[in-house]
């Protein structure tokens, strides 16, 4: 927990799900009195609530509560925006992470924070820091962008692990034999960038050896294919960047 600002006070959650969930223990452990997660038909007493619902039931969900002096909605959504929480004073955490179904430790990750006033804005600050996570403010035009580079750097990747464990897999190696290898690029990316961690026969400028990896595809995988031929022409862009 940050030791800048203390707890908030009473914070009702409504949002049982993963998230809502793994945000109320760690709020209560950081000493944060939390009432709930509330299902959607829950009544929040707090001046203080918390949406931890689907995207597409937000705007529903804020509109049932009543508008009164001094309380503030907020959501966990990373691609919305805080119109659909008017007419209340609205704020947003979003953790920069995933929560399996056994819970998150948020200690360390980033959390996007917005707010329509300083007051709430400080609000989602001290949320995110009283649970361990490192607050970055994104403004509303910024969050389509912020969340596809997150939707890319997650969703994405374990689309391209998938066609590397099927490859892999019709040559006798299993999925876990390649962790390592994209343990190790993920590190070295965090350290120093794409440009400078990129590795292979693309950055090598070896286009005997693509030949044959997009022929083993072809072969393998064909419904790969594109998505290999795509990924060669942006990494052949990332390696001239690189000055490769």
């Amino acid at each position: 927990m940050s030791t800048s600002s203390p707890p908030p006070g009473p914070l009702a959650l409504v949002g049982p799900g993963r998230m809502g969930r793994a945000l109320a223990a760690a709020l209560t452990a950081a000493g944060v009195e939390v009432e709930g997660p509330l299902g959607r038909g829950g009544v929040p007493t707090a001046d203080v609530v918390l949406l931890c619902v689907p995207d597409a039931a937000i705007a529903e969900v804020a509109a049932g509560l009543p508008v009164r002096p001094g309380r503030l909605v907020g959501h966990v959504s990373g691609a919305t925006t805080l119109a659909p929480l008017a007419p209340h004073e609205a704020f947003s955490v979003h953790p920069l992470m995933t929560v399996p179904t056994g819970g998150a430790t948020f200690t360390g990750a980033t959390a996007a924070v917005a707010g329509t006033t300083s007051r709430a804005l400080a609000l989602a600050t001290t949320l995110a820091e009283a649970v361990g996570l490192l607050p970055v403010t994104v403004a509303d035009e910024d969050r389509a962008a912020y969340h596809a580079s997150a939707s890319v750097a997650s969703n994405f990747l374990l689309t391209l692990l998938d066609g590397a464990e099927r490859l892999a897999a019709s040559a006798g190696v299993p999925r876990e034999r390649l962790a390592p290898l994209v343990r190790a690029t993920v590190e070295n990316w965090e350290r120093t960038g794409s440009a400078e961690t990129l590795t292979g026969p693309v950055a090598r400028g070896d286009a005997e050896t693509v030949a044959r990896q997009r022929a083993a595809v072809t072969e393998r995988t064909p419904e790969e294919l594109p998505l290999y031929d795509v990924m060669v022409e942006r990494t052949t862009a990332l390696a001239r960047r690189g000055g490769r």
